[in-house]
């Protein structure tokens, strides 16, 4: 029985004449309950005991505190949330305390910091009608160092369904394919796609709240027959479009926080796809169902992607110069030598550049995002040092090539016996007949031919070529050298060429 209906029934009991001692007994409650009723329909709250010892201990304090002094130096949007630390604390160090406890821990730590609280607007969304695009930063651990990379993101203003891809830099072609993948992996195309007014989309902002859009924007736009809408520029619209910000900083925060690790761009966008499938198990708030439940009802209201995908590449004819070189952008890229004074085809992608020439790849390249460099590759240039060896030891594609791991300090090694065995010139040429075996092989076993020649103590191309097709032959055989010893049988003195000139001389005299 709730307290209210019992408080209900001792009135009654009060009201047909009993007395509070009867009540009591009748009902089988204190006399104190009895005068409660009496005094109020409505049952006192209940006097909650205070909590003697927390489930935070000073272990576990310790562990935030640490967690809050790392986000001091920690990119300022990829700090950890209260939620995040709790999940932390729960997953990490297996710790049996609510939310709240670390919450309530959290804000009396940060108050100091003096963070606002936000207010906004609720939203009604159609089903189907608009999604959100953006770009935001976020910091990566690769092999080469800690990096800032650009995410595009495109969330469903109904569902919350969103995909996250990552590029280098925040480039045209870097936006173009992060929608195209993106409206690929919601299911369709939107009505409406939202932005801010990104230099890569809106080449001017005009009166009357027009814009001048982008060629190539308005190209990706007509293939995939969406429309367009823009935030007003400025601070005033920086919070146009709050469920694109809020994702961005959800996601940061939740996969991207601590900041991760990866091995290059192709693991890292694996991750980040796996992250958003997971997401759409999550619930979002003031919603009774998945986000997956509203992702597959709005499939059904989105337009048909079109059967082929755009292009989302620029492509240029740019012309070979002396140096063996294509200018993209205001970066450099080098190409076989055979092509120099001609014009080729360049595909420039977020992340490669691509040089065809009559209708054959002739070199791909990682792209660079640093104005004004430069990217050769040795392969290119191993023709021209045939005829100019004395440019070789000073070439850039070799200092390249060495800082890229391509140039291996074997076949420094092997270039060395060269030049001492056949001289500069004659030694180099040898060493470019070695390099050149990598448009055969892999180069994984030309490395390990090399390492199999200086073993054996030989400096022969045709050697090095012998072992290298040995090794595709039979990979688990070790090459080892052979004993000739009894071949010398064989062996004969050498001619003495003073007897001959004895010969000579008497044939002159006749």
């Amino acid at each position: 029985m709730r307290r209210v209906e019992l408080f209900e029934l001792i009135r009654k009991d009060y009201e047909f004449g009993l007395s509070k001692r009867e009540i009591a007994r009748k009902r089988g409650v204190h006399r104190r309950v009895v005068r409660q009723a009496l005094a109020s329909a409505v049952p006192p709250k209940r006097k909650r005991p205070q909590r003697t010892a927390s489930k935070l201990t000073p272990g576990l304090k310790a562990f935030i505190d640490s967690i809050l002094e790392s986000d001091k130096s920690a990119p300022r949007k990829q700090r950890h949330t209260a939620r995040r630390i709790w999940q932390r604390c729960t997953q990490e160090r297996a710790a049996d305390v609510a939310e709240s406890t670390v919450r309530n821990y959290v804000r009396a730590r940060k108050r100091e910091l003096g963070l606002g609280i936000s207010a906004f607007v609720p939203q009604h969304h159609e089903v189907g009608r608009c999604a959100e695009a953006d770009f935001y930063e976020a910091f990566i651990d690769f092999p080469w160092g800690r990096e800032r990379v650009s995410v595009v993101a495109l969330r469903s203003e109904f569902s919350g369904a969103a995909l996250h891809v990552a590029y280098p830099r925040n480039n045209q072609s870097a936006l173009l394919e992060g929608l195209m993948l993106s409206l690929e992996f919601l299911g369709g195309v939107f009505k409406v796609l939202r932005f801010d007014n990104l230099s890569e989309v809106v080449a001017k902002i005009l009166s009357g709240g027009r814009r001048l859009e982008r060629d190539r924007f308005v190209a990706f736009r007509s293939h995939y027959l969406f429309e367009s809408s823009f935030c007003t520029p400025g601070v005033e619209g920086a919070h146009e479009k709050g469920g694109i910000e809020g994702e961005a900083g959800r996601f940061r925060r939740r996969h991207l926080t601590p900041v991760p690790s990866f091995s290059g761009y192709d693991e890292l966008n694996s991750y980040l796809r796996a992250c958003c499938i997971k997401d759409l198990n999550r619930t979002i708030e003031t919603k009774s169902a998945p986000v997956a439940h509203d992702y597959e009802t709005e499939r059904e209201f989105l337009r048909p992607l079109p059967q082929e995908r755009f292009e989302v590449a620029e492509v240029s004819q740019p012309t070979v110069d002396q140096k063996c070189r294509v200018k993209v952008k205001t970066n450099r890229y080098s190409v076989p030598a055979a092509l120099v004074g001609s014009k080729v085809s360049v595909r420039t992608t977020p992340l490669e550049v691509e040089v065809s020439s009559q209708g054959r790849i002739v070199a791909v390249h990682e792209r660079l995002h640093i104005r004004n460099q430069e990217r050769l590759v040795l392969d290119h240039y191993l023709e021209l040092l045939a005829s100019k060896p004395g440019a070789f030891p000073g070439s850039l594609a070799l200092h390249q090539a060495r800082g890229r791991g391509e140039f291996p300090h074997a076949y420094d090694q092997l270039w060395t016996l060269m030049r001492r065995r056949f001289g500069e010139a004659a030694g180099t040429r040898a060493l470019i007949e070695v390099l050149l075996l990598h448009r055969k092989h892999e180069r994984a076993v030309v490395s390990g031919a090399v390492e199999c020649a200086l073993e054996l103590g030989t400096v022969d191309p045709g050697t090095v070529a012998l072992i290298a097709r040995n090794l595709i032959a039979e990979p688990d055989k070790k090459v080892a050298s052979i004993d000739v010893g009894h071949l010398s049988r064989y062996d004969r003195p050498r001619g003495d060429t003073a007897t001959y000139d004895e010969l000579l001389a008497q044939a002159v005299a006749r």
